[in-house]
C-alpha cells in the first residue's frame, strides 16, 4: 500500500481519483480548505485534513506530506481573481513542492492542462492569462525542483464517463474534450509507473487504452 497525499481533494479529480486510488489498496489524504467538505472526501474513500495551502508555509505543508510516498497538486483557485490564481496556483504550488522536497516525499504529480508553458498564447487582456501564467511558472519550477515529477496535460475538462481511452500529444485543431474520470484515470496510472517520471503527458479523449498510450514513445 502506498500513502498518496492529494492537494485540493474536493475537487472534481480530485474525488475521482481518491475513490479509484482507495480502491487499489493504497491510504489517500486529502488536503482541503473548506472543512464542510469533509464528508465528501470521506465518502470518496480518503482521509480528510483541513490545509489552507494559500496561506500555508512551506513548513506547514511539509509537516503534513511527512510520511507519504507521492503528492499529487490538483488545487486551483478557481479563476475570476488574478490575485487569488498566483497565490495559489503559482506560489503555493511551488511552496508545495519545496515541502515535498523537505519531507522527502520525491513522487509528485502536477495536474496541469494541455498547452501550458510559457508561449500559452493567451493575451493578457485575457480572463484565462493569469492562470496561464500561473501554470507555466509552477509547472517549470517543477522540472527544475529535482523530484521524481510527471505534468499531466488534460484538454478541456468535462464531466463526460470516463472510458480509460486517450490520445496523447493531440494535433491541434481537433477536439480537446477530456474526461474528469479520464484524467483521474491517468493519474492514478503514472502514480503506478514510476518510468513517466521527469514526462510532460498531453492528452484528450481518444482511441488508445490508457496503458498503452502511457509508452514510451521510440
Amino acid at each position: 500500500m502506498t500513502r498518496i497525499a492529494i492537494i485540493g481533494g474536493h475537487g472534481k479529480v480530485a474525488l475521482l481519483l481518491s475513490a479509484m486510488l482507495a480502491d487499489e489498496g493504497h491510504s489517500v489524504t486529502s488536503f482541503i480548505r473548506n472543512p464542510d467538505h469533509s464528508a465528501d472526501v470521506a465518502g470518496a474513500g480518503a482521509t480528510p485534513v483541513v490545509l489552507d495551502v494559500e496561506n500555508a508555509t512551506t513548513a506547514d505543508i511539509a509537516e503534513a506530506l511527512e510520511g507519504h510516498d507521492a503528492v499529487v497538486w490538483s488545487a486551483g483557485a478557481g479563476g475570476g481573481n488574478p490575485g487569488r490564481t498566483y497565490a495559489v496556483d503559482r506560489d503555493a504550488a511551488i511552496r508545495s513542492m519545496d515541502a515535498a522536497a523537505q519531507a522527502g516525499v520525491d513522487r509528485y504529480v502536477m495536474v496541469s492542462y494541455l498547452g501550458a508553458g510559457k508561449n500559452h498564447g493567451v493575451p493578457e487582456d485575457n480572463s484565462f492569462y493569469a492562470y496561464a501564467e500561473a501554470k507555466a511558472a509552477a509547472d517549470e519550477y517543477l522540472r527544475g525542483s529535482g523530484l521524481a515529477w510527471t505534468i499531466l496535460g488534460p484538454g478541456a475538462l468535462t464531466d463526460k464517463p470516463g472510458t480509460g481511452l486517450i490520445d496523447v500529444d493531440p494535433a491541434p485543431g481537433g477536439s480537446r474534450e477530456t474526461s474528469r474520470a479520464n484524467t483521474a484515470i491517468v493519474a492514478a496510472a503514472v502514480l503506478d509507473l514510476p518510468q513517466t517520471a521527469g514526462r510532460t503527458i498531453e492528452f484528450r479523449d481518444g482511441t488508445l487504452p490508457v496503458a498503452a498510450a502511457l509508452e514510451p514513445r521510440p
